[in-house]
């Protein structure tokens, strides 16, 4: 069983920085795309970046230019770097690793526990 734990949450001002960390457990790290999604209060799951085993990376259009995802397979690690926070980026920030189907063994996804950003105006 796969087991992300997510880090570096917390509360920040208005245009400070943050970074998330996220470490899996298990030897398939290296084949998922990992991604970050957040969910703020009273609002959907949504989409903040991905980035796949070879590199390619996906950004919602709300952190373009802000946000940057990168991954270190060598340490079963994924990390978000934050900058210029805005009050709206507040929300509940999870990991999540989606293993494509491979052969007969559907696609898998597993997720973190959370961590909370807060950004104050």
């Amino acid at each position: 069983q796969v087991q992300l734990v997510e880090s570096g949450g917390g509360l920040v001002q208005a245009g400070g920085s943050l970074r998330l960390s996220c470490r899996a457990s298990g030897s398939i790290f290296s084949m998922a795309v990992m991604g970050w999604y957040r969910q703020a209060p009273g609002k959907q799951r949504e989409l903040v970046a991905t980035m796949t085993n070879i590199g390619s990376t996906n950004y919602a259009d709300s952190v373009k230019g802000r946000f940057t995802i990168s991954r270190d397979n060598a340490k079963n690690t994924v990390y978000l770097q934050m900058n210029n926070l805005k009050p709206e980026d507040t929300a509940v920030y999870y990991c999540n690793q989606h293993i494509p189907r491979l052969g007969a063994i559907p696609q898998r996804d597993y997720w973190g526990q959370g961590t909370q950003v807060t950004v104050s105006s």
